[in-house]
């Protein structure tokens, strides 16, 4: 049989679905499967389930003082917070056409505010926020960044997508006050319990349960829209019991009818920010910038990369080999994020993994960043109507989003002890260490460990190499400063 008959022989791909009009091709939304209503449903629901970072950054960095003493406005970080997420998330719509929301990173903003500020002027230190996000770029148009994303092994991404997945429910549960941080856990054994003192009370928590019921029900009868059916039914329930019961524990957000719907943004921290500053400010070394510097691009290199290769699993876009579609566009936005974040004094902005809320309620396009940038928009001016939904009512869509990526797990071969060993490190470090980047640290030490010993070091990728040997100096950050006298 010739060359030619054997191809003619072979089935030929389904051709994608013919696109509606242009914003369909442009976004390819028939092409992936999906549809607008369910872009638009996902756009909503990934707004609703991040949308606390309207209120925990400018509570994290307005709480924390500079080096003199000197506090940022919380008026105005919520108007930078909400205008670098509203722009983010569009570019990487349009730009990366993944459903992947960008905003302020936690973890990130709490190092600027109680690791980095303390040690120099606000300006300085959202600098060097600037500067991370540019060397990250540089690492993006170097191709060095993707690189390693396309060296990880593919279990490792699934297992990557699994840890990401238990890590968001957990989150979900920590939110909503279903777990909590035992406040003397020196003198226990158990680090976290259940509700606020080993029980659940309270209406918050019961409105938390309903949620997270009502999700998996609606999910169970592959009901469209669950997630978000869930997140406003809820939101209405727990508006009815507060004007009832005057609840007084909801946490970051109370469902309460706003005295006023409109506010003026006040952009007045856009701009202020020292590029090098750092390096001359007093008290604090050149090398203590350094390490500084390298830890934060550390975490967001990985972090993002981990948010990027899950999401990208669960909603199904990733190629034969493994790899995510426009991955170099992907990054240069996320880095570019970073520098839109400490250039407008938000901290650094990054990928987000609540992203997953609208993957699972369907959205597989850039086009629902479309909706959840321009409901973050409409939070410049609009804050006080937009923040009415609690945590209790958004979290149970993070515990069905995990739950949806924890399916996972069944592509992971657990009979090569050489691939699950590192794999349920990384899923396991993830939510016991509240940190994606230890998660994925911990499996990649692992991996080129264990295939060491096993004499297959050769097949180790020399990129995960590389970044093994920086995992390393990542966990031995603090005996290092110790050892170079930066303390």
């Amino acid at each position: 049989m010739s060359g030619s008959q054997k191809a003619a022989d072979r089935p030929r791909p389904a051709p994608d679905p013919a696109p509606r009009n242009g914003v369909d091709r442009y976004f390819r939304i028939s092409a992936r499967g999906s549809t607008f209503g369910r872009e638009i449903r996902g756009g909503f629901a990934t707004f609703f389930t991040m949308a606390y970072i309207l209120v925990l950054n400018p509570i994290i960095l307005g709480g924390a003082e500079d080096a003199y003493g000197d506090r940022l406005d919380p008026v105005q970080l919520t108007t930078a917070t909400a205008l670098v997420a509203a722009v983010m998330t569009v570019i990487m719509g349009v730009g990366g056409n993944l459903p992947l929301a960008l905003a302020a990173g936690l973890g990130l903003n709490a190092v600027v505010a109680f690791q980095i500020a303390p040690l120099m002027s606000w300006d300085d230190a959202m600098g060097l926020i600037v500067l991370e996000g540019l060397l990250i770029c540089v690492l993006v148009v170097t191709g060095l960044r993707e690189a390693v994303m396309h060296a990880i092994p593919q279990p490792l991404k699934q297992a990557i997508s699994v840890g990401i997945g238990l890590f968001i429910a957990f989150i979900g549960l920590v939110d909503a006050g279903f777990v909590s941080r035992i406040p003397d856990a020196a003198n226990t054994t158990v680090p976290v319990q259940l509700g606020g003192g080993g029980q659940l009370s309270g209406w918050p928590v019961l409105v938390f349960c309903a949620g997270v019921l009502l999700t998996f029900a609606l999910i169970a009868r592959k009901i469209k829209g669950a997630i978000l059916i869930s997140i406003v039914v809820m939101t209405i329930v727990a508006l009815v019991i507060n004007s009832l019961a005057d609840v007084r524990v909801w946490g970051l957000t109370t469902p309460a009818w706003p005295d006023r719907i409109v506010d003026t943004p006040d952009f007045g921290l856009i701009g202020e920010f020292s590029l090098f500053g750092a390096f001359g400010a007093p008290e604090v070394g050149v090398i203590t910038v350094v390490l500084l510097v390298f830890t934060l691009v550390l975490s967001d290199f990985f972090d993002t990369m981990g948010t990027v290769v899950g999401i990208s699993t669960e909603a199904g876009l990733l190629d034969r080999d493994g790899k995510v579609p426009g991955l170099g566009r992907v990054l240069l936005i996320d880095g570019t994020a970073a520098v839109a974040g400490g250039a407008s004094s938000a901290s650094s902005a990054t990928s987000y993994i609540e992203s997953a809320a609208g993957v699972g309620e369907g959205a597989r396009t850039g086009f629902a960043n479309l909706i959840t940038g321009g409901l973050f928009a409409l939070a410049l001016f609009l804050t006080p109507l937009l923040t009415i939904v609690p945590l209790q009512a958004a979290a149970p869509a993070l515990v069905a989003v995990g739950f949806l990526m924890m399916t996972q797990v069944k592509h992971i071969d657990w009979d090569r002890y050489e691939l699950a060993v590192p794999a349920f490190l990384t899923i396991a470090v993830m939510p016991f260490t509240y940190s994606i980047t230890n998660g994925i640290g911990a499996g990649f030490l692992a991996y080129v460990t264990i295939k060491t010993v096993l004499g297959r070091a050769r097949e180790v990728h020399w990129l995960l190499w590389s970044a093994s040997l920086l995992f390393l100096v990542y966990f031995a950050i603090d005996p290092l400063e110790q050892l170079l006298g930066v303390r």
